[in-house]
């Protein structure tokens, strides 16, 4: 039998040879073991979750797909399961399903192997047949009739499509929930900026509902050119003022005269930046804030005044200063009012003090004083702000900030340096963030403006809904009248003349563009419209690792025996996709970029997702012999089509998404090298060394040319930099950013597709034992090639952990990430109890791990990736669990949207298709000519 005819293509066969039915498996004791009948009311089609997979095999599915659509390619019983948004397991359940994990261990030892009969076969040859009683093992046969009983039963309540719908409401009531809230409380995220916010760590201060940016020097500069700031007021706002200048010049020490005014220029920018010594809310410093008003003096673009403790400790803490205080800034107020219409005034008021570390002359500054003046600057301020269009801004976050830092205050009265340098970026947040726009900066940031594109996309959609909601119209009235009716006289009942018509192309095309337009609305409001709240990223240990152990635990105890045993088969890709991809989020959404020794083993796992890319299309292509125009075109719509409605409906460029143009040019690469003449496929290949040294020749020369494009920068841009290539892969107006990440694994495609030649000639000659539970070469080979596999494995992550630059470690990345690559594979792959088994929670979130992947970057994370999305605050482990599930749900329906309108958009007539391929052209022609206009 050829290798094609076994169904090896991709590592991942999915059906038995043409006209012959799959060999019925067996298990170490007899037949494998079936599920009972399904429980009546069940409708089996309404999505079941990993535990109790069932898949079923499709006529028309193809041999050799395996990974062969990296990440998302839904061929055979996953283009099933997405008919109509029904099927597909969902790990939603495992929390329930997790009662019943400790009765795996007795089902992974075979302890029962249940018959088609209602009892089964008996596990014990001793035991009289049909006596559970008299079995060794009746205790295990009960235990785990009632575990599958118990998993149908959660399944008959917990499907997928009721997981969605839960979703739905959930995504609902949370709009609303967050829009009353902003409207009652006001949407004005600089407020929330300037009064509130907690610490997520030492020195990451996160300010409520919204992302502060932290400025670099040339961004400050930029943002504050040709700006006057003034600082006025007593010795912590002269620290203030140096920590501010400490953002525009790091080399700046405090020095000069403490109790004099203290000027600073940056003559690159053209910027000055003066504190006013005012250390009292007096007469003075009313005269010096009423020259600003009055033009006698150059007015500030930037104000940021405050005082108090000076007079508190003056006075000695006396009531009379109090009150003295409160008519000198109740006659500042208007002054302060008329400046805030033309500049940003801030009031800070005063942080709270460490008593015990106080110095004698300052014993009567106490927090109950503090509190007192500050309560008076509060009033006066805010009830002369109600008298005023313009507002002066009360500086109050400090206080919440002090609170936490101050026990580490020198003197028990000015704050540490860190704290300072917190309040000086949440001034210059308030300030830049409407100038600069930073992507990590939702404070303060306006709602982008929508564009043409944008509006059209919404009508698109609209009019989608309208036109699918007329034709449910039409559906319902036509069912009414087709409706049996009953005779009156004879009782007899009526059949009508026509039945109702199966669900049509238009209806079902209608059906996905609906549901796609609603999920299009629901990344718009979390990641554009400032509905809901986001938050910065902070790297804990703890926030990555233990989040990997949960769902470790939950992939172990979700596992099945594989339908095939071969090497690199379909469930294990999945499997793999899908363990890679969870870590892969939690990655991101832990911040663990940070961590080098993190960002080290995901950038292996990134390059494991390309090598299955090369492997999977080789595989493919080599034993199917397929170079159609269909194959390209499916593949190609499976990939972009998300990206490239979310180019549309968020405004991005294609390479923001950067690793769908990865893939997509990749398996280009691999389509042309080796569809160019001669096309090389296994059937001509058998038995003639000639054509097998013929493809490692086109092999060799693919090598050849990414190492010469690798070492030619300049070669490369040139390429990429050519319209309409550049509209593609420019990012921000240049190509370096598509440059570093090609060159980054540009080596482990062509790795893949050679070991894919290497394992499928081996095949093809019978040097590998790929029966259930024998090892993949004779034992002792076996065990030498694992042990060097594990130490590989291990060398490796020693190496990437003890890496320190990670310029010096991506240089080394390319030629060194394959080792641990073929080490997992080898290792995976060579013991048959590996090889025999797999994770069916992890094949789950494998086989959507494309929509994962892109969904992630607007309805999981926020801002583009930088921040995290806060569906419910003030609670951060709830709102992780509610956004994952929404957001797993509504990945999952992509998907399934996606293998819909792949079969209506890319069909398989090539006349049709042709023509289809002229209308995306000219719709695509259309965007880029609006994208250039407006």
């Amino acid at each position: 039998m050829s290798a094609a005819e076994e169904g090896l293509g991709g590592g991942a066969p999915r059906e038995a040879a043409a006209g012959q039915s799959p060999p019925r498996e067996r298990g170490a004791d007899g037949p494998r073991a079936q599920l009972p009948p399904t429980p009546p009311g069940t409708d089996e089609k309404a999505g079941t979750f990993p535990a109790a997979e069932v898949k079923r095999r499709r006529p028309d599915e193809e041999e050799g797909e395996g990974v062969a659509l990296l990440l998302t390619e839904a061929e055979g019983d996953d283009a099933e399961e997405a008919e109509g948004g029904r099927g597909g397991d969902s790990p939603a359940a495992a929390a329930v399903l997790s009662a019943f994990s400790a009765l795996r261990w007795w089902r992974r030892r075979r302890l029962l192997s249940v018959s088609p009969s209602p009892l089964g076969t008996q596990c014990c040859p001793s035991a009289p047949a049909r006596s559970f009683v008299h079995c060794c093992h009746g205790g295990a046969k009960m235990a785990a009739l009632a575990y599958t009983l118990g998993k149908r039963e959660i399944n008959h309540y917990f499907s997928v499509r009721s997981a969605k719908a839960l979703a739905l409401g959930a995504v609902l009531l949370l709009a609303v929930c967050h829009a009353v809230s902003r409207r009652y409380q006001g949407d004005e995220s600089c407020e929330y900026l300037l009064s509130s916010g907690r610490f997520l760590g030492e020195k990451v201060w996160q300010p409520h509902s919204c992302m502060m940016h932290r400025y670099k020097p040339s961004e400050a500069k930029k943002c504050l050119e040709d700006k006057h700031i003034a600082f006025i007021g007593d010795s912590r706002i002269r620290q203030l003022f140096y920590s501010f200048v400490k953002l525009i010049n790091p080399q700046i020490k405090e020095e000069g005269n403490k109790h004099g005014n203290i000027p600073f220029e940056d003559k690159s920018s053209s910027l000055k930046v003066d504190f006013l010594w005012y250390p009292e809310v007096n007469g003075s410093m009313k005269q010096r804030i009423k020259s600003w008003t009055e033009g006698s003096s150059p007015k500030p673009h930037i104000i940021v005044a405050g005082a108090a403790t000076w007079s508190i400790k003056i006075h000695n803490g006396s009531n009379e200063a109090l009150t003295q205080y409160k008519i000198n800034i109740t006659s500042i107020a208007p002054l302060l009012e008329k400046l805030a219409k033309n500049s940003d005034v801030f009031w800070v008021l005063q942080d709270p003090v460490y008593e015990d570390m106080l110095s004698e002359s300052r014993k009567m500054i106490t927090n109950e004083k503090i509190d007192a003046y500050n309560e008076a600057a509060i009033s006066i301020l805010n009830s002369s702000s109600k008298n005023s269009k313009a507002k002066v801004k009360v500086f109050s976050a400090s206080r919440l900030i002090a609170e936490e830092t101050i026990s580490q205050s020198t003197d028990g009265l000015h704050l540490p340096e860190s704290s300072r340098e917190t309040n000086a970026m949440i001034l210059i947040n308030n300030h830049c963030n409407k100038i600069m726009k930073p992507i990590d900066g939702s404070c303060c940031q306006p709602r982008p403006p929508i564009t043409l594109i944008q509006k059209l996309a919404f009508c698109f959609f609209s009019l989608s809904i309208i036109g699918y909601l007329i034709l449910l119209l039409i559906r319902r009235n036509n069912h009414r009248k087709n409706k049996p009716c009953t005779d009156m006289e004879s009782g007899e009942e009526k059949k009508p003349a026509t039945s109702t018509p199966a669900v049509s192309t238009i209806e079902t095309l209608l059906q996905s563009l609906c549901k796609l337009g609603v999920i299009m609305g629901y990344f718009y409001l979390c990641d554009r419209a400032n509905l809901f709240m986001k938050e910065n990223k902070f790297y804990t240990h703890s926030s990555f690792f233990i989040p990997m152990i949960y769902i470790l635990v939950l992939g172990v105890f979700y596992t099945e025996n594989t339908k095939e045993t071969k090497v690199l088969n379909r469930e294990q890709t999945d499997e793999w996709k899908g363990w890679m991809q969870l870590v892969i989020l939690i990655y991101h959404i832990s911040g663990a970029s940070t961590f080098l020794p993190v960002y080290m083993h995901i950038r292996v796992l990134v390059a494991a997702y390309l090598f299955q890319t090369g492997y999977g299309h080789f595989s493919y292509f080599w034993i199917k012999g397929d170079f159609g125009i269909y194959r390209v075109c499916q593949v190609l719509f499976r990939l972009n089509f998300l990206v490239v409605v979310l180019c549309i409906v968020m405004d991005r460029s294609y390479q923001f998404y950067y690793f769908v143009p990865l893939v997509t040019v990749w398996f280009m690469i691999i389509y042309v090298t080796l569809a160019l003449w001669p096309q090389i496929v296994q059937k001509k290949a058998n038995g003639n060394c000639f054509w097998h040294f013929g493809l490692l020749l086109k092999l060799v020369f693919l090598f050849i040319c990414i190492y010469f494009l690798a070492h030619s920068q300049g070669i490369f841009e040139k390429i990429f930099s050519t319209w309409p290539l550049s509209k593609c892969f420019e990012l921000n107006g240049s190509i370096y950013e598509w440059w570093f990440r090609w060159k980054l694994d540009r080596y482990v495609v062509f790795h893949g597709m050679l070991f894919a030649f290497i394992y499928l000639t081996f095949q093809k000659q019978q040097v590998l034992s790929e029966g259930r539970g024998e090892p993949l070469f004779p034992n002792k080979f076996s065990n030498v090639l694992l042990f060097i596999s594990v130490v590989s494995f291990l060398t490796y992550s020693i190496w990437a952990s003890s890496c320190k630059n990670k310029t010096e470690c991506n240089e080394m990345h390319p030629s060194v990430s394959v080792v641990q690559i073929l080490a997992f594979v080898l290792i995976r792959n060579i013991p048959g109890y590996a090889r025999s088994v797999y994770s069916s929670f992890f094949a789950w979130f494998g086989r959507i791990s494309l929509e994962l992947f892109i969904c992630q970057y607007h309805i999981w994370l926020a801002a583009d990736t930088k921040g995290i999305l806060v569906l419910i605050p003030g609670n951060p482990m709830l709102n992780i669990i509610v956004s994952t599930f929404i957001f797993v749900c509504v990945a999952h329906e992509i998907f399934q949207i996606t293998n819909d309108l792949a079969q209506i958009v890319v069909p398989k007539d090539n006349a049709m298709l042709l023509k289809r391929l002229l209308c995306v052209g000219g719709l695509f022609s259309g965007l880029l000519f609006l994208s250039s206009v407006q």
